[in-house]
């Protein structure tokens, strides 16, 4: 079974679409230790079922699930529309 992990911080690309605005999300593992995993690397992560990730939006819990636009694959929220809005309006991380 794939570990749960709540993102708390994204870094941005200097892209202008929404679809290739995420570089990288990141949080902190139940111990404390901060993790940090690229857009391509979390993708695979969730393909492989290592992990599955969401985020706390709106008083929430929401899914992170694997979208595709353009043949492009792209990390976004289950409650999302088209644009990963949930992720993106998430803090800078370190």
């Amino acid at each position: 079974m794939a570990d749960r992990l709540r993102v708390q911080c994204i870094n941005k690309t200097d892209r202008y679409s929404a679809h290739e605005r995420i570089k990288n999300i990141g949080g902190q593992y139940a111990g404390g230790t901060n993790w940090k995993f690229s857009e391509p690397l979390a993708i695979s992560y969730i393909e492989n079922g290592t992990y599955t990730f969401y985020v706390h939006a709106d008083g929430r819990t929401v899914d992170v699930i694997i979208a595709t636009r353009n043949g492009k694959k792209y990390l976004k929220t289950q409650a999302d529309g088209d644009q990963p809005d949930n992720l993106l309006s998430l803090p800078e991380c370190p």
